[in-house]
């Protein structure tokens, strides 16, 4: 058997996780307006979603990185993929109990697993092949996690979404046992997509186990702390960049649906196609456009390019009316689509043997997904307008944008090392 074609069904296996953790982290998008529905909720109470997620992330960040030392990266994906399962079977008591606080504690031990997945997956995917078309195969594998991102709406808008919207008075004239009736069928509807996913999660996890995938060998250097590290100056701003990037995509996608319907006055049906179809397919080919173009135009010009148009972008979700506002978000999808990855390479720039310290500080960045769009739902429920809760990306890509002119500059602080 050639290397090649040894490495070709690990290779597929761990492809497969960049668009599972896509899909369920996009579906999202389809759960905070679901549940707001289901539970009665405000903007900022269906928020919880993401800050579930996202926080998450950031604890299980070093916790999974010290898991893979220990035990391994196969194993590690293995407890990560059980965790995703276990998480998505959660979903069935949390809707037949209807309690909003058991859907996020599903929505918790599922984002658990999917940290430990990114932890393994990318460098996973540069050695099984090649080293000379790693980068290559690394930009195949991200491509469907793109992919996800239109798919994930379309999912949601075919098996959750029901159709029926009912306004405070609609619900306040109905009985005490329809109103029952109605709210349970709005909760249990996500219980049928999240038993196929967990049942789909747990078959990868027995591939997995019975597959043979090569060692990670991994250089031994010397243990310093994460926040030594930050003395390079162009990381330190990369974190913060990619904080505020984060709760920037998470509020463009989680309250799009909720920006639409009041805005525009879609149903939510037809505002979760405009998320898949449009949104979505705007952020998948604006990664590979970007990734074309970045032949000619430097990285950190790009960035900032695509930071200032998403400025004026989002002032037009801010003020206008009706569909300029869902074209202004598709819009944003698209130049939102490289900065992740241009952030992250421009932050890790010649680290050296501190680049796996200072991933590490990035990837924890995405804690801003957490907190950012709980921000967006207080402005909007305090002013009764969810457009002004657009201010937050606003003020988020006003940050990369600075990040994109002076922020990427290698910069480091000399640290002074005292005699013994």
């Amino acid at each position: 058997m050639s290397k090649s074609n040894k490495y070709l069904v690990p290779f597929i296996l761990v492809t497969s996780l960049f668009f599972f953790w896509g899909l369920i982290i996009n579906l999202d998008s389809i759960l905070i307006p679901h549940l707001r529905k289901a539970f009665r909720l405000n903007t900022l109470q269906s928020s919880l979603v993401d800050s579930a997620v996202f926080i998450a992330y950031f604890l299980m960040a070093i916790p999974a990185g010290l898991i893979m030392q220990r035990l391994g990266y196969r194993i590690g994906i293995i407890i990560g993929l059980l965790l995703f399962a276990t998480g998505s079977f959660l979903f069935v008591p949390a809707a037949n109990t209807r309690e909003y606080a058991f859907f996020l504690m599903a929505l918790f031990v599922i984002a658990c697993g999917l940290a430990m997945l990114e932890t393994a997956a990318n460098p996973y995917a540069t050695v099984l092949g090649p080293e000379e078309t790693a980068t290559r195969r690394l930009n195949f594998a991200q491509s469907f996690n793109g992919l996800a991102v239109v798919v994930a709406p379309l999912i949601g808008r075919w098996f959750i979404l029901s159709g029926k919207e009912y306004t405070e008075a609609d619900l306040g004239a109905m009985s005490d046992q329809g109103r029952t009736v109605y709210l349970q069928s709005e909760a249990s509807s996500v219980k049928g997509p999240y038993i196929i996913i967990g049942l789909v999660i747990l078959a990868v996890a027995i591939l997995f186990l019975l597959s043979k995938l090569p060692d990670i060998k991994e250089e031994k250097t010397e243990r310093k702390s994460l926040f030594h590290t930050l003395r390079h100056r162009h990381l330190a701003w990369a974190v913060i960049a990619q904080f505020f990037y984060v709760g920037a995509q998470v509020c463009v996608t989680s309250f799009f649906i909720n920006l639409a319907r009041r805005s525009a006055g879609l149903p939510e049906k037809t505002a979760a196609d405009y998320l898949g179809w449009g949104y979505g397919i705007a952020f998948m080919s604006g990664r590979f456009f970007g990734t074309f173009i970045m032949k000619y135009i430097r990285p950190n010009r790009l960035l900032s390019i695509y930071a200032a148009i998403n400025i004026l972008l989002s002032l037009l979700a801010v003020f206008s009316k009706g569909m300029i506002t869902v074209y202004a978000l598709i819009a944003i999808g698209f130049f939102m689509s490289i900065m992740f990855p241009t952030i992250f390479a421009l932050g890790i720039k010649d680290l050296g043997h501190e680049t796996k310290m200072g991933s590490s500080l990035i990837i924890m960045a995405i804690v801003g997904g957490a907190f950012l769009p709980p921000v967006l739902g207080y402005i909007s429920d305090v002013t009764k307008n969810i457009q002004n809760g657009y201010v937050v990306p606003l003020i988020c890509f006003v940050v990369v944008l600075w990040f994109g002119l002076r922020g990427y500059k290698v910069r480091t602080k000399e640290v002074s090392v005292k005699p013994s």
